[in-house]
């Protein structure tokens, strides 16, 4: 599977900015899909993942509440809608995937698809 983060930009703190992922090459519908991120001089972290139908979610608790992450297999695209932005939230944040778990999982260690990421950055 082939990803592709589109959506990242500069915004002022409190602001909103929905990011979409792109899918190809492989049966999306049938993969689990989640958002990490990945802050100068920080380790990339967990952000939200979602199951193959959509039906279950799973959230970071720094993000919960400010941000829903939604897919549409019918157009292979994966979604997220963050509002409330702090400047805090200034990262690089990808798009994964994995085909070898069946829950909304938020470890790293479990996506095997990455994209190459896309630049958020909140002002203060």
């Amino acid at each position: 599977v082939q990803l592709v983060e589109t959506g990242g930009r500069f915004v002022q703190a409190g602001g909103s900015l929905n990011l979409s992922c792109a899918a190809s090459g492989g049966t999306f519908s049938q993969t689990v899909m989640a958002w990490f991120r990945q802050a100068p001089g920080k380790e990339r972290e967990f952000v939200a993942s979602i199951t193959w139908s959509g039906n279950t979610t799973n959230y970071s608790e720094s993000m919960k509440g400010r941000i829903i992450i939604a897919r549409d297999n019918a157009k292979n695209m994966l979604y997220l809608q963050m509002s409330m932005l702090k400047p805090e939230d200034t990262a690089v944040y990808y798009c994964a995937g994995s085909d070898v778990i069946a829950t909304a999982d938020a470890e790293e260690v479990w996506y095997d698809y990455w994209g190459q990421g896309t630049q958020v950055t909140v002002s203060s």
